[in-house]
C-alpha cells in the first residue's frame, strides 16, 4: 500500500466498515477496505483507508453521520 494512504476507521464488524467506505465514496472520497479478519472465525479487524489529503473531510463526514 502506498504511503499516501492512511487508516481512517477500524471495526470488528465488516458491514460497519463497508458502510463507512460507501458513505465516503458517496461524498467523492476514494476509500478502500483491508479485511484482516481470519478465516473461518472472522476474528480481527476490518480497516478503511483513504488518501491522506482527504483525512479532515472524511473525519468530518464520519462524525457528522455518527458512523
Amino acid at each position: 500500500m502506498e504511503a499516501a494512504w492512511i487508516k481512517i476507521y477500524t471495526s470488528a464488524d465488516f458491514f460497519k466498515s463497508e458502510l463507512v467506505r460507501q458513505v465516503l465514496i458517496d461524498h467523492e472520497i476514494g476509500a478502500i477496505i483491508m479485511n484482516k479478519q481470519g478465516f473461518p472465525y472472522r476474528l480481527g479487524e476490518v480497516e478503511v483507508y483513504i488518501h491522506e489529503d482527504n483525512f479532515q473531510k472524511a473525519l468530518e463526514i464520519i462524525i457528522k453521520n455518527e458512523l
